[in-house]
């Protein structure tokens, strides 16, 4: 039976030579993954991508067909923008781990995603995100964060960010891609 949904992606890994895992969140059914056939490095490139908002057609965890539904103008050419979408994809990867619906999470992400492609002052989102997150999640911080201005102010509120989801989520592992956010934005 087919079945279709929106999706957010969260990652994309091989498999096999002829397939592909999709981890990706849904509106009706939270973090599901998914069976790929028939990508070639080329046709996974835009669809795929981290943060991609698509419509998913599938047939007992397997996809049929994927149209992006929100084609990002800037997430996929800013590099800058490209790296926040990486690190939090994979920041909503180790957290989102349950096929639970959560239709207002989803829709936090997919609003999210298309405040990231809008804004000309990315520097902050990924710290205005995770605050949002752990809010979302249950563990609201107590006090108001105040955005840094500096490049170590930055680094050192990502940090923080990063031990407090620790202390809050069985699940959290620190992303491999922080490093690459902090290069990028020094």
């Amino acid at each position: 039976m087919l079945t279709t949904t929106d999706a957010i992606v969260l990652s994309l890994q091989p498999h096999s030579d002829k397939a592909h895992v999709l981890h990706a969140y849904t509106r009706a059914g939270g973090r599901i993954n998914y069976m790929v056939y028939g990508l070639g490095k080329k046709k996974s490139g835009g669809t795929y991508s981290p943060l991609s908002i698509v419509q998913l057609t599938t047939d007992n965890k397997s996809i049929r067909t994927a149209q992006l539904t929100f084609v990002p103008t800037t997430i996929t050419t800013d590099p800058y923008k490209r790296t926040i979408a990486l690190f939090l994809s994979e920041v909503l990867y180790h957290v989102l781990r349950h096929p639970m619906i959560d239709e207002p999470m989803y829709d936090f992400i997919a609003q999210a995603v298309q405040d990231l492609d809008r804004t000309d002052e990315p520097q902050n989102f990924h710290l205005q995100f995770l605050v949002g997150l752990a809010a979302k999640l249950g563990f609201a911080m107590d006090t108001e964060i105040e955005l840094p201005r500096s490049r170590e102010a930055r680094q050192q509120q990502l940090r923080q960010l990063c031990t407090y989801f620790e202390e809050h989520v069985e699940t959290w592992q620190t992303p491999r891609s922080l490093d690459v956010l902090m290069e990028v934005f020094d």
